[in-house]
């Protein structure tokens, strides 16, 4: 097995050491070392029988672990990987996938990615680093979901659809086929994307329009 830490302990990152522990019940795979996390009030402590291991410093004392980031939001995981690529460059990152999740041969993953259960992801699809695809996701063909994107609870992803850099889909939202979204937006819960929708923005309602733009 290979050694594994989980940067972020909080809500998401127990649902991560959860999916570890459920891919191992398949299939022997992860050897879970503990987490890393800023916060020092639970330093030296155990959350869900899993010690917290130091902060993201720490990243430099496990050189042989490989390490997933279970930040949902996606702007501060984007900082947080880069910021323990400075403290460690020869980092390793690797790819967690719940046994339950359907997928083809014909998908293509990059570090640090975590797709969690009863999830549905079809064909010629490309999902980039650190992405996280919560429970209950589809993807459908052709989709390209690119560095950094956070699919919250139960999205639905049309074919030939592309989402953008760094960009948050909320719990439920859907987009039909052949429409993207931009670099760094956020949708929010529920919505439905049936246009093109802009970088840089916060986007709600059915059909999903954008309320505010930002830097």
């Amino acid at each position: 097995m290979k050694d594994l830490i989980i940067i972020g302990a909080s809500g998401f990152g127990r649902e991560v050491a959860w999916l570890v522990e459920r891919i191992n019940k398949k299939e022997q795979t992860w050897n879970l070392l503990g987490f890393l996390d800023d916060n020092e009030e639970i330093q030296c402590t155990t959350v869900n029988g899993y010690p917290v291991l130091g902060t993201i410093h720490s990243v430099t004392d496990y050189q042989d672990a490989y390490y997933v980031c279970a930040i949902g939001a996606s702007k501060v995981r984007e900082k947080v990987i880069n910021r323990v690529k400075e403290i460690n460059p020869n980092i390793k990152f690797g790819t967690v996938i719940d046994p339950s999740v359907e997928m083809s041969d014909l998908v293509t993953i990059g570090e640090g990615t975590i797709i969690c259960a009863h999830t549905i992801i079809t064909v010629n699809i490309n999902i980039g680093n650190h992405v996280i695809i919560n429970l209950d996701c589809t993807v459908g063909h052709d989709a390209i979901i690119k560095d950094f994107v956070t699919m919250y609870p139960s999205v639905n992803i049309s074919g030939i659809s592309t989402i953008g850099y760094c960009t948050e889909l909320g719990t439920g939202m859907q987009i039909i086929q052949a429409k993207s979204i931009g670099d760094y937006t956020i949708v929010g819960a529920g919505a439905v994307v049936v246009k093109d929708i802009p970088a840089k923005c916060t986007a709600v309602g059915s059909p999903a329009k954008p309320i505010k733009f930002f830097e």
